[in-house]
């Protein structure tokens, strides 16, 4: 199971009651920042953009491919470490809102990691040193470190051998 912490809502489902959960401004200014990240070319500048105003903990020369979208209420909630590659149009999210309840979890991506265009990653995972996630996969489960994963639902590739 991934790691979320559950919040119950009453009465509308959970998303009519998203900003008693996260103020409306923080919104409007994460979706400024992304939006201007996701079509920017210049990496240094999106890792710039994304620690400085999201506050996501990205290690050096990680790069971002273009449309990559961070969660834009809790990008607080993401760490990515050093030397990854998070692929086109990627996402990334660190909440969920269901009918009942919303759920919050962090997302941490280890070192040296390659995540292939289109894939969306839930929150509450955590993708280990030197893993490779497949394009178009879904992550809902952690990845072990230095395993080769994909598809929807999530499949071990190739399992790294214990050290």
């Amino acid at each position: 199971m991934r790691k979320t912490t559950r919040y119950s809502v009453s009465s509308a489902n959970s998303l009519w009651q998203i900003y008693k959960s996260v103020p409306f401004w923080k919104v409007k200014k994460n979706f400024i920042v992304i939006q201007i990240a996701r079509f920017t070319p210049f990496l240094p500048m999106k890792n710039w953009l994304y620690r400085t105003f999201l506050r996501m903990n990205i290690g050096e020369k990680t790069a971002f491919a273009l449309m990559v979208m961070p969660d834009v209420m809790f990008p607080e909630k993401i760490t990515i470490g050093r030397n990854c590659i998070i692929g086109y149009n990627t996402t990334i999210l660190a909440h969920e809102y269901l009918i009942d309840e919303y759920r919050l979890g962090d997302v941490i991506i280890g070192d040296n990691v390659m995540i292939g265009a289109n894939t969306t990653i839930l929150p509450g995972v955590t993708i280990g040193d030197g893993a490779v996630v497949a394009a178009g996969s879904v992550v809902h489960k952690d990845v072990a470190p230095g395993s080769t994963v994909g598809g929807n639902p999530l499949q071990i590739i190739k399992q790294s051998s214990p050290q």
